[in-house]
């Protein structure tokens, strides 16, 4: 991968995602804000743009092994990924961590209230996350689906009533951005998920699974963001010009 200051930090995550370890390592949020190039970021953060391309550099000169390359994927081959592998994750997950966290706020709210807040917000994310996994797979994902296997003429049986597939990703997009951000206040109030002096193996757990949540979440929307949506309103275009 050609790196340059010029690039999004999203473009160099799709090219290759062994990269999003140096991005987590400076706190550089690669899904939701992807669309912002790394001469951005690291102004932003106050780091040195050689050193940061230097790491950048290392982790690409390693074996990559066999990480799956999903810039390369057909879009409904990606589809099917991302409903089997990740929303299927914050399905099974999210009862888990509600009934965990409940009991938390029961038994160690007193001495720690901030878990009523991590609670809070896990909630709101956990209701908002299953009302948009659904738009995505009865509005957008079927619509993108059409357009893969459009006839070589762009005919399409049922036109979408939205008009251009930018309409939905825009509103998902916007969607990612806030769970973006609930999810920011629930790793600020755990101090990055890192248990109490007095945590039981009970806490221990849950903010163990809450971490492995978020960054399941984090590569979940890079797959879309960064990947899935560009690629989808590319074809939109080339099919319709639009």
């Amino acid at each position: 991968m050609n790196l340059t200051l010029e690039k999004t930090v999203g473009q160099m995550v799709a090219e290759d995602y062994r990269t999003a370890q140096i991005f987590k390592n400076h706190k550089i949020d690669f899904c939701c804000k992807g669309n912002r190039t790394l001469q951005e970021v690291a102004e932003k953060k106050g780091l040195d743009t050689e050193t940061l391309l230097k790491e950048l550099g290392d982790v690409q000169d390693r074996d990559q092994g066999d990480s799956p390359d999903f810039n390369t994927w057909p879009l409904d081959l990606l589809i099917d990924y991302i409903e089997k592998k990740h929303h299927h994750y914050v399905e099974q997950h999210i009862p888990i961590l509600k009934q965990y966290l409940n009991k938390l706020c029961q038994v160690h709210g007193n001495r720690h209230p901030e878990l009523f807040g991590i609670f809070k917000h896990f909630s709101a994310s956990a209701g908002e996350l299953t009302m948009h996994m659904k738009k995505e797979e009865l509005v957008l994902f079927p619509c993108i689906r059409k357009m893969v296997h459009a006839a070589p003429d762009g005919t399409i049986s049922d036109p979408p009533h939205f008009g251009t597939v930018r309409n939905p990703i825009q509103m998902m997009m916007e969607e990612h951005d806030n769970e973006g951000e609930r999810f920011r206040k629930i790793a600020t109030l755990s101090s990055d998920y890192t248990p109490p002096a007095d945590a039981c193996n009970t806490y221990r757990v849950t903010y163990s699974l809450l971490r492995e949540f978020e960054e399941d979440l984090h590569r979940h929307i890079h797959l879309e963001n960064n990947i899935l949506f560009p690629k989808a309103e590319i074809l939109e275009k080339k099919l319709f010009g639009n």
